[in-house]
């Protein structure tokens, strides 16, 4: 990848290395305007997890519906009086607007997350 010549409008990265300035996320509206990682539409975030991570506090009041697939390890999603727990890569839950939710890594884990809207004002992690 370093050899090729970069064009407008391609971004060839990695996502392990781009997502580590922005918690994982790789597209969205936090990117600058006129990079082909900007986006008012949808945000994406590579997630990687050490066994025991957790999100700091509950996602509440959430605007925008949510997408996470597993790509590999142990990841649960809690939600009010539920928990979902992805043991096979490609495991995923949806979930939507006004859904509170917080995860846990219960293994090493590395999971992809689709957002959409992308919404100015939310924190990244």
């Amino acid at each position: 990848m370093s050899d090729e010549v970069p064009e407008p409008g391609i971004y060839v990265g990695n996502a392990g290395v781009d997502g580590a300035g922005d918690a994982g996320w790789l597209l969205g509206h936090f990117k600058p305007p006129g990079d082909p990682r900007h986006s008012d539409e949808v945000e994406i975030k590579w997630g990687v997890h050490p066994p025991g991570d957790r999100r700091a506090a509950w996602a509440v009041g959430e605007t925008r519906t949510a997408l996470l697939v597993l790509i590999s390890g142990r990841f649960v999603v809690e939600f009010r009086g539920r928990d979902v727990v992805l043991t096979e890569p490609g495991d995923y839950v949806v979930w939507g607007k006004g859904v509170d939710h917080s995860w846990r890594a219960e293994a090493a884990s590395t999971v992809l997350t689709v957002r959409w809207p992308s919404v100015p004002g939310y924190k990244l992690g």
